[in-house]
């Protein structure tokens, strides 16, 4: 068809037969109209097959893929669930790393002169805590029977039950404030704690800095917090199920922080146990936001403070 419309001219014969013959009785003769059909652009329809053929062969591909690298057991529906909920939480902690430095900006240039001001000493002081256990099991329990075990020592030399790592925080205490004592645990009215550093336990603001951590990677926003080793030796040999704490990321606030408060025996660290595998078990987005949020209250109303 080279127009819009053309005409179709369409002819009808009946007819019937008689002794072998053809008796011709009607003829009807009518002219319609028809739309012409829509034309596709010959480059949208090349597109458009391309596209389609590039999406197939990228899908076979993918699929290929997957199914002959990845491992069997990374493809079981919780495995897969568990990485989501560990991609989920690693966006919301640097999101929230990155907000959270950028508001607490001047507040904490002005801590930072008050602590100066208030004594001598650094502003910020660094310490040894350890973190997740990203060790399952122990390879020195599964070797075969008959095969030596050619590894001289643990790659570890220090075993911490977790992954070791140096927090930071503002000073809140008098310089070498353990020069003496040795590790001990802060308690209610302690007298090494300075003045300012009583306002800043009070209200949880030195453990600001732990924002960088988090956005290494490190700490998480929400989670169990971390112990120094000589303490998670002590009371892993303890507590009962101490170590579970080490299954996830510490966090820079946690349930425990927000519903039990500062550590000041061993019979506090069973109730932190406690809320810490709480956590643990049913662990989701909203616990989080929720957790984040009574921490707010607790920075409020000083709730917990040592």
């Amino acid at each position: 068809m080279n127009h819009p419309n053309e005409k179709l001219q369409i002819r009808s014969h009946t007819s019937v037969a008689i002794n072998h013959g053809i008796l011709r009785y009607g003829t009807a003769e009518s002219v319609l109209t028809l739309p012409r059909a829509p034309q596709t652009p010959p480059i949208t329809g090349r597109l458009k097959f391309f596209v389609g053929e590039f999406t197939g062969v990228l899908f076979i591909v993918l699929s290929t893929l997957f199914i002959f690298l990845v491992p069997a057991e990374l493809t079981g529906q919780g495995v897969l669930k568990a990485t989501m909920n560990r991609l989920i939480k690693r966006t919301l902690d640097i999101i929230g790393a990155m907000v959270g430095l950028v508001l607490v900006a001047p507040i904490m240039l002005l801590v930072g002169v008050a602590i100066k001001l208030d004594s001598t000493g650094p502003v910020f002081y660094t310490q040894l805590r350890v973190g997740v256990n990203r060790r399952k099991t122990d390879r020195r329990y599964c070797q075969r029977i008959g095969v030596a075990e050619l590894r001289q020592r643990e790659r570890r030399r220090e075993d911490y039950l977790g992954r070791p790592f140096q927090i930071i925080k503002f000073r809140t205490m008098v310089q070498d404030a353990e020069k003496h004592t040795g590790p001990i645990w802060a308690t209610r009215n302690d007298t090494r704690v300075t003045r300012v550093g009583r306002v800043l336990r009070k209200t949880r603001l030195d453990e600001v800095p732990q924002f960088w951590s988090v956005l290494k990677g490190d700490m998480s926003l929400v989670g169990p917090r971390p112990e120094r080793p000589v303490f998670v030796r002590q009371l892993s040999e303890r507590v009962e199920d101490y170590h579970r704490r080490l299954e996830v990321k510490p966090g820079l606030t946690g349930l425990a922080q927000v519903e039990n408060g500062y550590d000041s025996s061993v019979a506090s660290v069973h109730d932190k146990v406690r809320f810490d595998i709480k956590y643990i078990s049913g662990w989701s987005v909203w616990t989080d936001l929720r957790i984040l949020f009574k921490t707010v209250v607790v920075v409020v109303t000083g709730k917990g403070a040592c």
